[in-house]
């Protein structure tokens, strides 16, 4: 399976409500992440499914990357992507899809990075994951402990 890990662009700092979880892209947030995701396209980025944490900037970016990547499917918001998650919950989650071929993530870090060492087999960060910035890692089974494989990174710099 080729799992796409994508976190959300930058995001005001304070929401009309107040509440973390309702704050929103800002628009440079938005523009750095369609360049990121047309690079993506250009790699090949085909997802089968979007997961997607709930929180409003998150959602806005699997949004954004239905629309680059041309995703036709619902984006599924997923409980195991809010920030205060774990990396073995998102395993789980993406065990409960392992009949799709492409699943595409987005979320939040720190938990993104925790995930990325988590699916390589690491008991430590190994990335820094950038606003914007998407990461394919390859997963070959199902087991309980996953076994990953990185194949790219593609931050907005690069794009």
């Amino acid at each position: 399976m080729e799992l796409y890990l994508l976190r959300h662009g930058i995001a005001d700092e304070h929401s009309d409500s107040g509440r973390d979880a309702d704050r929103r892209l800002t628009d440079a947030g938005k523009e750095k992440l369609r360049r990121v995701l047309k690079r993506g396209k250009s790699a090949g980025v085909e997802p089968s499914l979007i997961l997607s944490s709930p929180y409003k900037r998150a959602l806005e970016t699997a949004e954004i990357a239905a629309e680059e990547l041309g995703y036709k499917g619902e984006i599924v918001r997923v409980g195991s992507l809010t920030p205060d998650s774990s990396p073995p919950s998102i395993w789980s989650t993406v065990r409960d899809y392992r009949d799709q071929p492409s699943i595409l993530l987005a979320g939040h870090e720190p938990l993104f990075s925790a995930t990325v060492a988590y699916l390589l087999g690491s008991t430590r960060s190994m990335v820094e994951f950038k606003k914007g910035a998407l990461i394919r890692i390859d997963v070959e089974g199902f087991a309980a402990a996953p076994q990953g494989v990185l194949q790219w990174m593609i931050t907005p710099k690069v794009a």
